[in-house]
């Protein structure tokens, strides 16, 4: 789905590394036409491609029936590319 839409947005390559000892499930879906939901386990680390405007929603399950969410706009989160040497 995200190659489909390369055309209508500028997508840029993000990382997430989940640094708590929960699993937490991030969520991309404040981009219409574009949705992205993802289980990260701890320790573990994502990368994705989206559309440069998008933000990251982070929920985290702390007790029984409480969630924590946080929200990271993923132009900090965008992985810092270098150019082919010639």
């Amino acid at each position: 789905m995200v190659n489909s839409l390369s055309a209508e947005f500028s997508l840029i390559l993000c990382c997430y590394v989940n640094t708590s000892p929960q699993v937490q499930i991030i969520r991309i879906a404040d981009v219409s036409d574009f949705y992205l939901e993802r289980v990260i386990f701890p320790g573990q680390r994502l990368l994705f491609e989206v559309p440069f405007n998008a933000s990251l929603e982070v929920h985290t399950g702390r007790f029984i029936g409480a969630i924590a969410a946080d929200t990271i706009a993923c132009e900090t989160l965008k992985v810092k590319q270098s150019e082919p040497s010639e």
